[in-house]
């Protein structure tokens, strides 16, 4: 599978309160669709799939949201292809193909979620790098 293009078609991130107290964060990714896309320039082995994607991140209760929807162009071995549309008729994914999408969803989608954090003085809904004093020996 080659990735041919990643692109946000809406950005959105909303801060409703200041209550940072028993805050949880709650992060979905939906793909609402899967189809057949039109290509002139790959070789006739290889198929296209555009995928549409929302992926929200949501801080309850009622704190704040963010919201990033996209589309995902991938390039698909035939058999690999039939598979996936098959399987999204009844509205599924192979495991393989869905941890790839979703992988790929979570890092493209995390950083830009970032940087919405921290403009809008949002915790962040993942840990971040630490550094730590090393534990003395005595």
């Amino acid at each position: 599978m080659k990735i041919l293009g990643f692109n946000f078609t809406k950005l959105s991130a909303e801060k409703t309160s200041n209550n940072l107290e028993g805050i949880k964060v709650n992060t979905n990714i939906d793909v609402s669709d899967i189809k057949e896309a039109k290509a002139d320039f790959l070789s006739g082995k290889e198929k296209i799939l555009g995928i549409q994607f929302t992926n929200t991140i949501l801080y309850e209760p009622n704190y704040a949201k963010i919201e990033l929807k996209g589309n995902i162009l991938v390039s698909l071995e035939e058999n690999t292809f039939k598979e996936v549309l098959k399987s999204w008729k009844s509205k599924n994914m192979p495991d393989d193909f869905r941890l790839v999408i979703f992988n790929l969803i979570l890092k493209k989608s995390s950083l830009k979620a970032l940087q919405f954090e921290e403009e809008l003085n949002i915790p962040f809904h993942m840990p971040m790098p630490s550094l730590k004093f090393p534990e003395k020996k005595e």
